[in-house]
Parts: C-alpha cells; sequence; structure tokens
C-alpha cells in the first residue's frame, strides 16, 4: 500500500476504498460517545466520509480530514447533502494543524488509520490536546491476530496497542467484528519511571543516546517490557561512551553517526539494587539513515515524541528518563534523585523545530510589535528568531507563544512561582529600554534561558550577556537550554544577583543591566558594576506595587526616564523582603507595611467590628480606568501607608487587596463601586474611602484628599520624575521632592502639583512613605 499523498489520492480516485463502517462500530459510538450538546468532533482519515456523516447524524458538527484529496473529492460528491460536515485537507503526523477548529472537540476518531502513521503515540497526543473537557479519543483498528498475513501491515498487535494506551487516565477497549476499539480519556495522564532487573554486572556501565529530528522530537523505542526507552546499552571494555553510543544507536535503530557528532553531556550514577549503575548520557547532534527495527525481540518500534508530551507517555525505563531530564531539565519532574556530573560542554546546539512553532512564533511577534513594545528592528528580529519554546521544553506550543503569559518554570508550590519566562511583551519592552548596541555587554540578574538569548541576538555575535541567579537548578537548566538551542554567546553563572557579577564585570562596567524578579531594593552592586551613562531596567517595589523603572547612570546617581506596569517573582537572594503584618478579626483582615515603620495596631479589631465610615472621594470614572500612578502616589505621598488584604467573602473589608492608611488608631482604604443606572454602555465607577475607628472622619478625608489631588494634578501626566540616591545621602543634598526610603537607596519622586513643603510636612508628621 502507498504511503505518498498522491498514491493515496489514486488509491481512492481509482474507486477503492477500505472496510465498511459496520453497524457494531456505530453502536459503540452511540453507547459510549453521545453528542453533547453543541458537540464538535474530528473524523481523522476520513477518507469517503462514513464515519463524519455517521458523526454528524448523531448531532456533532463535524471536520472530516485526510491528507488524500482524492478521498475528499469523492466525500464532497458522494455526502454533498449532507449538512454538519467540514471537509479538510491534512497532514496530521507531519503538517501544520491549524485548520482545526480553536476551541477542541468532544470526539476525535481515528479509523483504520493508525496503522498508517509512524509516530502513533507522538500524533495521539498532539490530537488529545484538543479535546474538551470530558472528551474522548476513539481507535478503530484491525489487529494481528484477526488479520491474514499478507495485510498485518495495516494491522496492530498487543503490544502496540498498549503503546497507543499509555498515559491515558482511563482506557476501554471493545471488539467490533473483529476491529479493536480504543475509547481513551484523560489525555494528560502521568508519567512512572520503570525499572528493570537486576543489571548484569558487565552492563553496569551503559550509555543512553539522545537523538532529536528535524522537529526537535525525541527518539524513544518501545520495548517488548512494555516501556519507552532512549537507544543505548552497555560500553564495552576499553570502548569509549561515544564509540558505544554509536554503535548502540546503529544496532537498535538503523540510524548511523559519527563519532564526532555524538557528546557526553552527563554521567549520571545511581544504585540499582545492589549493584551500582553508571550511564553516560550521549548527545547526538548529527544522524543519518532511515529508522528500522534490527532487534524485534526487543522493541517492537521507534517513535519520535515532543518534548512536552512525554509526561503523559505512561512508562519510561528510569534511566531514560533520568538522560532526558539531563538534556532537557524539567522536562520530566518528580524523579528520584541521582547524582549527575556535568562534562565538558563543548556539545554544539542541536536545531529543529516544528512548522507549527515557526508560525506560532511569527504570530507571537507580530501581535508584540503591532502594540508599540518591540519598535526596533533588532528586537523584532530577535522575537521573530528566538524559540522560545525550547527555553520551556515541557509547554505546549501554544502556550510557550502566547504574548501575554509568563510560563512558570520551577515552583515552590501550585500557588506559588519560583521562576518563570516572562511574558514576551514584558521582555520586548525591558530590552528596548536598555537601548543595547552590538558587541555590548549585558547582565541579566535571574535566569531562565529565554531572555538572555533575546539579548544575545541584538547584541551580535561580538556581544556578550551574563546571566546569574541564586539556584542551583535555574543555572543548570539555564546553561543546558542555552546549550541545546541558544547562541554560544551566554554565560549561566550561579550567584546571589545583589551581587552582581563581581568576577565578570567588564573594565567600564556593564553596558546594560536587565533585573527580571521583583526587587524591593536598589542593590549597590548594580550601580557600581553599571557603566556611566548605561541603564539599569529594574522591577521595583514600592508600597508592594511593582513597576518596571529604566534607570540611567549618572555618577553615583540613578535617573527613572521609563515607566512600565509589570509584575515578576520575586527575590530569593539576601536583599529578599518580608514585609511585616499584622493579622485582624480574627485573620479576616490583614494589614501589612511593604515599606517603612509598621504602624500601630491596638483597637483595630474592635474598630472593624464597629461603624464603618464612607466618603466618596468625588472620582467618578467611565468604562474602563487605568488608575496604575494612583497606586504609586499613594503609596509615596500618604503618612501611614499599608496594603490591607481580606479573606474572600469577608463581611467586614469590601476590597480582598486594597491600598490603604493607618493612623490615630483609625484604618481606612481605597474601594469603589458602579453607579447605578449610569447612561454610558460601559457604566461608571465611583471611588470611595471606607475607614474604622476613632478618627475615621479624619484618616478618611486624609486619603480622599490625596485621590482628589491625583485626579486633578497627576492623572493626566504620568508618572513623575525620580532618582535614586545611595542611602548614606543627607537631606540636604536629595533633590526636592516626596522621599521613599530603602535600606541602600533613597527616591526621591517629583510628583506634580506638590511643593517640598508638602513633602517635609508629611515627613513631620511620621509619615515614612510606603
Amino acid at each position: 500500500m502507498a504511503y505518498t499523498r498522491t498514491d493515496w489520492s489514486k488509491h481512492y480516485t481509482d474507486g477503492r476504498g477500505f472496510r465498511r463502517l459496520g453497524d457494531e462500530e456505530k453502536n459503540l459510538i452511540v453507547e459510549h460517545a453521545p453528542a453533547p450538546e453543541a458537540g464538535r468532533a474530528l473524523d481523522i482519515g476520513c477518507g469517503t466520509g462514513e464515519m463524519s456523516v455517521h458523526l454528524a447524524s448523531l448531532g456533532y458538527t463535524v471536520d472530516g480530514v485526510d491528507f488524500a484529496e482524492g478521498a475528499l473529492e469523492r466525500a464532497r460528491a458522494e455526502h454533498a447533502e449532507v449538512d454538519g460536515v467540514r471537509w479538510l485537507s491534512l497532514d496530521v503526523e507531519h503538517g501544520d494543524l491549524t485548520g482545526l477548529a480553536e476551541d477542541g472537540y468532544d470526539l476525535i476518531v481515528l479509523r483504520l488509520s493508525i496503522a498508517f502513521i509512524r509516530d502513533r503515540a507522538r500524533v495521539l497526543r498532539h490530537l488529545a490536546a484538543r479535546l474538551r473537557e470530558g472528551g474522548a479519543l476513539v481507535i478503530i483498528t484491525p489487529i494481528v491476530e484477526n488479520t491474514p498475513e499478507e495485510r498485518r501491515h495495516i494491522a496492530l498487535d498487543e503490544n502496540e496497542l498498549a503503546a497507543l494506551t499509555d498515559g491515558f487516565e482511563r482506557v476501554e477497549q471493545f471488539d467490533a467484528a473483529g476491529l479493536a476499539v480504543l475509547l481513551l480519556r484523560g489525555p494528560t495522564g502521568s508519567f512512572s519511571a520503570e525499572e528493570k532487573g537486576r543489571p548484569e554486572p558487565q552492563a553496569v556501565f551503559g550509555a543512553a543516546v539522545v537523538v532529536t529530528d528535524a522537529f526537535g522530537r525525541v527518539l524513544l523505542g518501545r520495548s517488548t517490557r512494555g516501556m519507552w526507552e532512549l537507544p543505548g546499552g552497555r560500553i564495552e571494555t576499553g570502548e569509549a561512551a561515544t564509540t558505544a553510543a554509536v554503535r548502540e544507536l546503529n544496532e537498535e535503530t538503523g540510524l548511523t553517526a559519527r563519532v564526532n557528532d555524538a557528546h557526553v553531556i552527563t554521567m549520571l550514577h545511581d544504585d540499582r539494587l545492589d549493584v551500582r549503575r553508571v550511564t553516560a548520557v550521549v548527545r547526538v547532534s548529527r544522524w543519518d539513515g532511515e529508522l528500522a527495527l534490527p532487534e524485534p525481540h526487543r522493541f517492537v518500534r521507534w517513535e519520535f515524541h515532543d518534548l512536552n508530551t512525554l509526561t503523559t507517555l505512561g512508562k519510561i525505563f528510569a534511566p531514560s528518563a533520568q538522560a532526558l531530564t539531563a538534556v532537557w531539565p524539567g522536562v520530566l519532574p518528580g524523579l528520584p534523585p541521582v547524582h549527575s556530573y556535568a562534562c565538558s560542554p563543548a556539545a554544539p546546539s542541536v536545531p529543529g523545530e516544528p512548522a507549527e512553532a515557526v508560525r506560532l512564533r511569527e504570530r507571537m511577534a507580530n501581535i508584540v510589535i503591532s502594540k508599540g513594545w518591540a519598535p526596533s528592528p533588532q528586537v523584532q528580529a530577535a522575537l521573530r528568531e528566538v524559540p522560545r519554546h525550547r527555553f520551556v521544553p515541557e509547554t505546549r506550543l501554544e502556550t510557550a507563544y502566547h504574548d501575554d503569559l509568563a510560563v512558570v518554570t520551577v515552583r515552590e508550590s501550585a500557588q506559588t512561582a519560583l521562576s518563570s519566562v516572562s511574558a514576551v511583551w514584558l521582555q520586548a519592552d525591558m530590552i528596548e529600554q536598555l537601548r543595547l548596541e552590538p558587541g555590548m555587554t549585558v547582565l541579566e540578574v535571574g535566569s531562565g534561558g529565554y531572555n538572555a538569548e533575546l539579548l544575545a541576538h541584538v547584541l551580535g555575535e561580538r556581544g556578550r550577556v551574563m546571566t546569574v541567579d541564586v539556584d542551583p537548578y535555574v543555572v543548570h537548566r539555564t546553561r543546558r537550554l542555552c546549550a541545546e538551542a541558544g547562541s554560544g554567546r551566554v554565560t549561566a553563572v550561579l550567584g546571589d544577583g545583589a551581587l552582581g557579577a563581581p568576577d565578570h564585570v567588564p573594565a567600564q562596567g556593564f553596558d546594560g543591566m536587565v533585573i527580571t524578579h521583583n526587587a524591593w531594593d536598589v542593590a549597590p552592586a548594580w550601580r557600581e558594576q553599571l557603566a556611566e551613562g548605561a541603564r539599569l531596567v529594574v522591577p521595583l517595589e514600592m508600597g508592594g506595587y511593582t513597576r518596571s523603572l529604566t534607570l540611567v547612570r549618572r555618577g553615583d546617581v540613578l535617573h527613572c526616564e521609563h515607566w512600565t506596569y509589570c509584575g515578576f517573582v520575586r527575590d530569593r537572594g539576601a536583599a529578599a523582603h518580608t514585609a511585616p503584618a499584622v493579622r485582624l478579626a480574627d485573620g479576616d483582615v490583614t494589614v501589612r507595611w511593604e515599606d517603612g515603620t509598621p504602624g500601630d495596631t491596638a483597637g483595630l479589631d474592635e474598630a472593624l467590628r464597629g461603624p464603618r465610615h464612607e466618603r466618596s472621594t468625588g472620582l467618578v470614572v467611565r468604562g474602563i480606568f487605568n488608575f496604575e500612578t494612583l497606586q504609586v502616589y499613594a503609596a509615596t505621598t500618604l503618612p501611614g501607608f499599608c496594603r490591607l488584604t481580606a479573606s474572600k467573602g469577608s463581611t467586614l473589608v469590601a476590597q480582598q487587596d486594597a491600598a490603604a492608611i493607618l493612623a490615630n488608631g483609625s484604618l481606612a482604604y481605597l474601594t469603589y463601586r458602579k453607579v447605578k443606572d449610569a447612561p454610558e454602555p460601559a457604566g461608571r465607577t465611583e471611588f470611595f474611602i471606607h475607614a474604622y475607628g476613632p478618627a475615621a472622619q479624619e484618616v478618611a478625608e486624609c486619603f480622599a484628599s490625596c485621590v482628589r489631588a491625583w485626579d486633578r494634578e497627576v492623572r493626566e501626566m504620568g508618572y513623575p520624575p525620580m532618582t535614586i540616591h545611595p542611602a548614606a545621602t543627607p537631606d540636604d543634598q536629595l533633590p526636592p521632592g516626596d522621599v521613599l526610603d530603602k535600606p541602600s537607596a533613597r527616591l526621591v519622586l517629583q510628583w506634580p502639583g506638590r511643593t517640598p513643603a508638602d513633602a517635609m510636612s508629611l515627613l513631620a508628621a511620621g509619615g515614612q512613605h510606603a
């Protein structure tokens, strides 16, 4: 049977087809996959359309897909009167699935087609990712025991069926007149690292061979033991690990490679029962040949797999799983620890990505550019060329190339991220703010790989990027992923980012510096290691509100020339800050001071349960309203500023997170409510102050006055001029403005409409701004 598109089309245009759809198959679909309301189905390898028409008769809206145009021509002609079916020409194994429904499917069917797909497990997981919640994937296939020998190439045996079902949460198998019908649900199933028996003593020193194809997919074999394995085997006496890897690759898969294209990435060492096992992880950067099955007694089949689906494969041989995570840290989480000894990083970067990644990257770049975040040709080119998905290999392509999502790569818990790849629009904006030139050297504090490679692309062949992180795992991951897909111009260093990179500072200082975590303070090392006139871009917290600031060094003073609203993971180094907080009302309400001295909360427990004073600020806004400058204005001008949080559904406080002030045993916070019967289509919102305690009216008026001043003087003006001075700078050497003190720096903000007397009066009142 031919396997090219042309020959398959001829198969259908000559009037041939496949086994007709039987009643047993129809009844199983009706019983186990009935159409939900507005149900949508995908029929893969639809041929002349029998299954698609049957699904439409059940109430599904159907996409009938085949890569043979001859089949679709017959389907369109034979079922022209059928509504609810869209016929699509797509190659689901090798093509881009752009034409499929973006909102997913309730049912995906592959009838009599799975045997003709080489990378079956990969394709199934790629399709299953498009299932809606509760959806099912149905595979209908001949099986070897019911198929004549001359036609067994279109049938699967029990081992091959098991390879399809591994990793799905629910698997059911039925018989339909000799055909196997597999019903699969829960495509996000997990994997497990499996062991074999006790290793033979001469096999304790082995090689695991990591090979990827032109699409960046990794080669794994389904063994007769029912698990997925990398190519590999024992290293013979006197044989180099790279030589053994090339030999085993050929013996097991038929592929050939040169020893010069095999590189030992790391040595893994663990104990299996009473045997100490050592595994050389060998990365092959180039290979030739066609996949074969030279050892059918050991392997059922070989397939290339997308990295982001490895966690759904089911059983993976434990040393293979460890080798995969050695090459792509994080791609298989939760493995038991092993000793790992990194070897020479001389392995070249390895190309390869699917066409879908190219399309999604171009779309992402176009969105970011169209929104004005990347005006320069250099940053635009970096967005279009640096493969973001290769720095988050555990993530789906659609997520990796979303223009407005940060991708978490290290978690402390389900709720807390420790490291992430930031939203790409923000990365582009921060790089633009550095105003880089080719050949510069830049420091990045907070590693991950992708942002550093964007910087390296902008800096060109002579440029260099130093990236530092306090987490050994993050540094290891960055080194490996940059080695796999990078430029060779990024150096990842372990260290506390608050100290900069003292052993790597150029003679005149770094030409630019970007901090990629929330910073509570401006570390002196950042200023000291920055070249005169160069820019530092830092997400700085002010009263708990984070803004990315572009700071230019002029002597010992940093001058702010740009602000961007943002948020990052928090600092984990020695400069990390934990805000003092007080829980009130049995934990229902929490007050915290992100900056400044904590206030006296005596009596507030009782006050919060007493009467609430409400005061309108007089501020009424229409539609969507941006008050990001109000947050910073209040935090840096109001005495006694603090932040207030309340538990969800609190009956005491209307806002779950609010700007607040605490003074004279009283608490006031900013809130809002919709104006009833507002005539505008987008509605109107009025801002109020809620206050508690004996001085509720006074603190409410203080906050309301602040809001009115902001509305009058600041709202249309944006952020103020600001300078950042060393902490030891005396008051009389500071410019006029509102001062926000940090342990290592003094921030001076020159808000419009405020005078030096305003700032001094607040200081005299004891208002340490937050």
